[in-house]
């Protein structure tokens, strides 16, 4: 497993991060498709064997159970200087008052609850899940510096929101010294490429490691158009995701197909490379609820498409609306 700088960074990350939102009790939160932890840990310890170090949870995810499990997965199975855990804040944990956003009183409430789950002194990238819309940028930055400082968090993060207002909050860092976000986690796969149009570059010119959600597309690129999953089926957002584009985005599917069958590979393994083909991308964040999925992940970094693969797979792309954030 090939490691990388994390952005300007001097962290080193694998390649590839595993995700955990799908490890987490079911029956708490929004993903009655999550695994608990009997279901998890080999997921884990294989993702280890095959040298992931970077591990990407969030403290919505099955309400805190995710980063439980990972948290004490990861302490019985590797030392914690060896690897890098990353988790987020923004959405709502509890009803009432200050139980969501990027206040600088939810920040410092979620960030202890995380440390506590995940079984930590501190983690190593902490992440805003979203742009919070309600709260002035600097209160939320300063708060993350903050964080930072106190030694909770080693780096901090951004996730989906437009190009501009990210870069608001980079130069807002910058004016005041407090520290810069490291890395942007956004959504890139075949099947949505809008970030190609600013954030990419504007990731590449200012140094920020890219980390993609979904470079699957919630593995729709790596099945028949028709053929659904138990995810699929009780996944209300990613439902929202494809719904305005299917017929173009079918054809896509189609073209990655057709690659595969030449290369006589799986499917995942070639919309998988194209991600970490594309100028910039770190470290695509990949999910895997079958054993299958950590080994195409890994098989994927070997392949090394050709511009006319490449073409193929993009030909069908029409423009898609923005979708992973408002």
């Amino acid at each position: 497993m090939d490691t990388v700088k994390l952005g300007r960074t001097g962290l080193d990350v694998s390649r590839l991060c595993l995700g955990c939102m799908t490890y987490g009790a079911p029956d708490q939160g929004a993903h009655p498709w999550s695994m608990g932890e009997t279901e998890s840990r080999p997921f884990i310890r294989k993702a280890l064997d095959l040298g992931i170090n970077f591990f990407d949870t969030a403290n919505v995810y099955s309400l805190g159970s995710s980063e439980e499990i990972v948290g004490k997965a990861l302490k019985d199975m590797a030392k914690r200087d060896d690897v890098v855990i990353a988790t987020k804040v923004f959405n709502r944990m509890r009803p009432g008052p200050n139980g969501a956003g990027l206040s600088r009183k939810a920040i410092m409430t979620e960030i202890d609850h995380s440390l506590r789950r995940l079984g930590t002194d501190y983690v190593d990238l902490y992440q805003i899940h979203r742009f919070d819309y309600d709260t002035p940028i600097e209160e939320t930055l300063e708060a993350l510096h903050d964080v930072v400082k106190a030694g909770k968090a080693r780096y901090i993060g951004a996730s989906s929101m437009s190009a501009w207002r990210f870069m608001k909050m980079l130069k807002t860092s910058e004016a005041n010294g407090w520290t810069r976000f490291a890395t942007m986690q956004n959504y890139v796969n075949l099947l949505y490429r809008e970030e190609e149009r600013e954030m990419l570059p504007l990731c590449r010119e200012e140094g920020i490691g890219v980390i993609p959600w979904s470079p699957l597309a919630r593995g729709r690129l790596t099945r028949d158009w028709e053929e659904g999953s138990a995810r699929a089926e009780t996944d209300d957002f990613g439902k929202t995701l494809y719904a305005a584009t299917a017929d173009a985005d079918r054809k896509v599917v189609e073209a990655v197909a057709k690659v595969a069958k030449a290369r006589g590979i799986p499917r995942a393994q070639v919309a998988l490379a194209w991600v970490l083909q594309k100028p910039g991308i770190t470290a695509p964040i990949i999910g895997a609820s079958k054993m299958s999925h950590l080994d195409d992940a890994v098989a994927a970094l070997s392949v090394k498409l050709t511009a006319e693969e490449i073409a193929t797979m993009e030909a069908a792309y029409v423009p898609h609306a923005v979708v992973g954030f408002k």
